[in-house]
């Protein structure tokens, strides 16, 4: 005998649940309603509203869509209620749901997560997966407590990652690696249909191996050279494509613009070398230094490179403030002859590299 079919309510907002809920609403279950962030003011165009991934989805498919501010308001905690739901289906939603929002579906709800769980709880699991220096990352579907990401493990896949792969590419498969696990996790619950659960359903999670993902902030993008170069292209790939990296960019007469660095790539040189030849962090080196270092990677006929403190940042695609991303080729034809131009160093510490040395599994 099958499984029997539940009533589900999805709550989602960014394009991180969409395969899944595509998938779930093809399966035999009945989607009484679709929750999600209310759509956000556009900044590039006055009286324009931007819809969610999941929202853009769920009217596609004419399903019920609601956007309260909050679900744990007691309205909505009213609302959920009457929906009379079977199961909560939660991935990507940047909401944390109260014991009593959970309370309100019979079988309480599940949870969607991009990361090997007890490891990177938070908002920003799969940039965290690449910053920490993982060679692994996944995903996990949970039973949900009130608790962030604190549920026992339902399902879980895990998957490596790319060494040259970023958040962007990575949150792209992850989120189609999820959509197994999550049937299958909710065919387990269905399974419970007879009542309300009041025993554990998965695997507990082990507090001593939990890390933190916290939010990702702009200001955790500014370069700093004075760090080795593993840890520098680990924070230009986890955060792609937000907040992005970014310097300033300074000439021998202290002008300074804006580079956004896109994409580069890492040519470790012994640091001794690189005193040789009287190179410093942040300086920026053209194609003409390989007649000079021991350069064994081949490389385009005219690249820019930056010094780190193990070797040299080969920049790949980058963008000038207020122009359009251009190649390594590009740039160098427009600032290849100004001399001295270097990357500004930070005064400080620089926090999100110091947070990513103390995650690291190799610490």
């Amino acid at each position: 005998m099958s499984d029997p079919s539940l009533k589900l309510v999805l709550m989602g907002t960014g394009p991180f649940a969409v395969p899944s809920f595509r998938r779930i609403a093809q399966s035999r279950h009945a989607i009484v309603s679709v929750v999600t962030k209310p759509p956000v003011e556009n900044p590039t165009r006055d009286k324009e509203t931007l819809e969610s991934p999941v929202m853009s989805w769920a009217r596609q498919e004419g399903l019920t869509v609601a956007t309260p501010l909050s679900i744990n308001d007691p309205s909505s905690i009213q609302w959920l209620g009457e929906l009379n739901a079977d199961l909560l289906i939660v991935c990507d939603y940047g909401q944390i749901l109260s014991n009593e929002a959970l309370s309100k579906a019979r079988l309480g709800g599940i949870n969607l997560h991009g990361s090997l769980l007890p490891r990177h709880r938070g908002a920003a699991p799969v940039q965290w997966s690449i910053l920490t220096g993982d060679t692994d990352a996944g995903v996990s579907v949970i039973h949900m407590t009130p608790k962030l990401d604190a549920g026992p493990v339902l399902e879980q896949r895990a998957t490596p990652i790319g060494t040259q792969e970023n958040a962007q590419e990575l949150e792209v498969r992850l989120s189609q690696l999820g959509i197994e696990p999550t049937l299958l996790a909710i065919d387990t619950l269905s399974r419970e249909s007879s009542g309300t659960i009041d025993r554990i359903v998965g695997i507990p999670q082990d507090r001593e191996l939990t890390t933190k993902a916290p939010r990702l902030r702009k200001t955790d993008g500014q370069l700093d050279f004075r760090y080795p170069l593993s840890w520098i292209d680990r924070q230009i790939r986890g955060l792609q494509p937000w907040p992005g990296v970014y310097g300033n960019l300074v000439n021998a007469q202290g002008k300074s613009v804006r580079l956004v660095v896109h994409k580069a790539h890492r040519m470790e040189i012994a640091s001794g070398e690189l005193v040789e030849h009287g190179l410093t962090p942040g300086q920026l080196v053209f194609s003409d230094i390989a007649t000079k270092l021991s350069i064994a990677i081949e490389q385009p006929k005219h690249w820019v490179a930056v010094v780190a403190k193990d070797g040299l940042l080969v920049l790949e695609m980058v963008q000038v403030a207020g122009k359009l991303p251009m190649s390594s080729a590009g740039f160098v034809s427009g600032y290849g002859k100004q001399a001295g131009l270097h990357f500004e160093t930070p005064s400080e510490p620089h926090p999100l590299l110091e947070k990513m040395m103390a995650s690291s599994p190799d610490k």
